[in-house]
C-alpha cells in the first residue's frame, strides 16, 4: 500500500464529500458513470447540510425507502410512483424528449405503473373483456409523420383502466390482459378501436407513496386518461396519454403528466356513427356491442404526430 493511500485523513463536513466522490470514482473508467455518481454523491450531500438532517430524521427516511422497495411486486411498482408523485418522472421525462423540442410532433407525457404485456389485436376490435365496466368508447385517428405522410405499420400500444377505475392488474375480477392492445396502423396510417370511457380514478394510496401524500394533504385523483405508446422503426419511440377535458382534477394530476395539448373533448354519439376515417362501422366488430344501439357510444379521436430518428 502507498504511502498516499495509507495516510489517514480526518473527515469533516467540509471535506467529506470530496473525499468521498473521489473514492466512490476514482477507480471508475466510464465518464457518464462517474458523472452519475458524483453529482448524486454531491447533491445528496449538500441536502443534508442544507436541511441540517438529524439522525431521526435520517433514519425515517432509509426506513421509508426500505418500506417502499419491499412494497413492489411484479404488478405494483411502487419505487415508480414515488417517482412520479415527487416530479421526477415527468421531469426525466420532459428534459429528454425530442418532442417537446418540436411545435409539431405530438408531445409524450408519463408512462406510469401500469403498462404490461397486450395481445395484438385488429383494427376495429376491442381491448375490453367480457363483463367490461363502463360506457362504450371509439378510439381512433391516424399515425403521420411531422411532413403529413402517413406511417404505415407503426404499432399503438393502448391501455386504460376499467369503468370501475382499476387496471387490470389491480382488479382482482380480472385474470388477465384487460382494457389494453396493439393495433398496427393501415397504409393511410389509421387506427380505431373500441374501449371504455376513461373515468377518473385515484392512484394506489395505502402503501409508502400514500402515506407521503396524505401528509403534504395531496390530491390523489388522476383525471380520467387513456395511454398510448407508439412505435416505428423509422421514428423516435412516443410514450403519452391523452386526457378528458372535462375532469375536475385535469389541473392536479397527482404524478404532473397532463399537457395542454394533450387535453381532449371526448364526444357523445347517441349512435354508432355509420363511418369514421372511411371505414364502414356497420359492418365491424363495433357494431355488435347492444349496449351501444341503446346508449350511443363516446369517441376519442386524436392523430398523433411522429419525429423521424
Amino acid at each position: 500500500m502507498s504511502k498516499e493511500n495509507s495516510k489517514l485523513q480526518d473527515l469533516t463536513a467540509e471535506n467529506l464529500t470530496r473525499h468521498v466522490i473521489k473514492t466512490c470514482t476514482s477507480n471508475v473508467s466510464n465518464e457518464r458513470t462517474t458523472e452519475l455518481i458524483s453529482g448524486l454523491i454531491q447533491h445528496l450531500h449538500d441536502y443534508v447540510r442544507e436541511v441540517q438532517l438529524k439522525p431521526g430524521e435520517w433514519e425515517a427516511g432509509w426506513q421509508y425507502l426500505t418500506e417502499t422497495g419491499q412494497f413492489c411486486t411484479p404488478d405494483r411498482q411502487e419505487m415508480v410512483l414515488l417517482s412520479d408523485v415527487l416530479g421526477i418522472s415527468a421531469l426525466v421525462d420532459t428534459i429528454n424528449s425530442a418532442q417537446a423540442r418540436s411545435s409539431i410532433a405530438t408531445e409524450s407525457s408519463v408512462l406510469g405503473p401500469f403498462h404490461n404485456d397486450a395481445d395484438v389485436l385488429e383494427n376495429g376490435a376491442s381491448i375490453g373483456s367480457e363483463g367490461v365496466i363502463g360506457e362504450p368508447m371509439l378510439i381512433h385517428g391516424t399515425v403521420k409523420s411531422t411532413d403529413g405522410e402517413p406511417i404505415q405499420g407503426a404499432t399503438v400500444d393502448v391501455w386504460e383502466t376499467n369503468g370501475n377505475g382499476f387496471y387490470d392488474m389491480q382488479d382482482p375480477n380480472r385474470d388477465g390482459p384487460d382494457c389494453r392492445g396493439i393495433f398496427r396502423t393501415d397504409e393511410q396510417g389509421r387506427y380505431y378501436l373500441l374501449g371504455v370511457k376513461s373515468v377518473d380514478y385515484n392512484i394506489p394510496n395505502e402503501g409508502p407513496v400514500g402515506k407521503l401524500l396524505k401528509i403534504l394533504d395531496r390530491n390523489v385523483t388522476r383525471p380520467a386518461h387513456v395511454h398510448f405508446q407508439l412505435r416505428h422503426p423509422d421514428y423516435l419511440d412516443l410514450t403519452t396519454a391523452l386526457y378528458s377535458s372535462e375532469s375536475d382534477h385535469i389541473t392536479t394530476d397527482p404524478v404532473f403528466g397532463v399537457k395542454t395539448s394533450l387535453v381532449k373533448d371526448f364526444q357523445k354519439f347517441d349512435r354508432l356513427p355509420e363511418k369514421v376515417l372511411g371505414y364502414d362501422l356497420r359492418s365491424s366488430p363495433l357494431a355488435q356491442p347492444e349496449s351501444v344501439a341503446k346508449n350511443g357510444i363516446w369517441s376519442l379521436e386524436h392523430d398523433f404526430v411522429l419525429l423521424r430518428k
